[in-house]
């Protein structure tokens, strides 16, 4: 769960997330009166899309996460923060095979590729 005084505001991708080249300069900001969700909007404000922390919604979700990946961000399996990616509709899902992983002292990030692992691209999400 993403601490309260941990202060996201400011996130910076690594390399473009996919679907928002040429963007790697977001401002998260939280969703008034829910926890977890955060709105993730380009500096330009050309995009923007909907993450939430896992462990609010998808208490059982617990990625492995490759240590390069988390060492190329400056982060450690212990300190790394993770989003993942909402796809509302009629039916809203999130995306467990892509998490975003979060350097919560820098705000450096990156959007991780799980490869071989079974989490869902479309897990449906049940009412909390």
């Amino acid at each position: 769960m993403i601490p309260a005084a941990i202060n996201l505001e400011r996130l910076l991708f690594l390399s473009p997330p996919p679907g928002l080249e040429p963007s790697t300069d977001f401002t998260l900001a939280q969703i008034a009166d829910t926890p977890g969700l955060f709105s993730l909007t380009s500096q330009h404000g050309a995009a923007r899309l909907f993450v939430l922390d896992p462990a609010v919604y998808v208490p059982s979700y617990t990625p492995r996460l490759p240590v390069a990946e988390l060492a190329a961000i400056g982060a450690d399996p212990e300190s790394a923060l993770v989003l993942v990616v909402v796809n509302p509709g009629g039916t809203t899902t999130v995306n467990l095979s892509a998490p975003i992983v979060v350097n919560p002292s820098t705000g450096a990030c990156a959007q991780i590729i799980l490869d071989g692992t079974d989490w869902p691209l479309r897990h449906v999400l049940s009412p909390i």
